[in-house]
């Protein structure tokens, strides 16, 4: 019985570490996800997670899909599968001074 005490601040410790180190950082990670998804607007020029370009042409209420416009067309893709808004990148507003 007394080794079990001696491991116990040693089990804590770990798991301390492991929520710090590997839950916080993927919660955040999801809520930011989910507030940049949020934010999309029509005319937001994005690249999706599978590397393709285009501009988004709609987006659709009823479910969780956009309407992705690129050079070959348009293709209708899910929220999720955006990687990157490149809107801001592109036109960054311009600075004070």
């Amino acid at each position: 019985m007394e080794g079990m005490s001696n491991q116990l601040p040693f089990l804590l410790l770990i798991f301390v570490v492991f929520f710090l180190f590997i839950i916080l950082p993927q919660q955040r990670r999801v809520r930011r996800e989910k507030v940049f998804q949020n934010n999309l607007k029509k005319g937001d020029k994005v690249i999706t997670k599978s590397g393709i370009h285009g501009k988004l042409f709609e987006l659709v209420e009823k479910d969780t899909t956009v309407i992705l416009e690129t050079m070959a067309g348009k293709i209708k893709i899910e929220r999720s599968a955006i990687s990157t808004e490149l809107s801001t990148k592109l036109n960054p507003p311009p600075k004070k001074g």
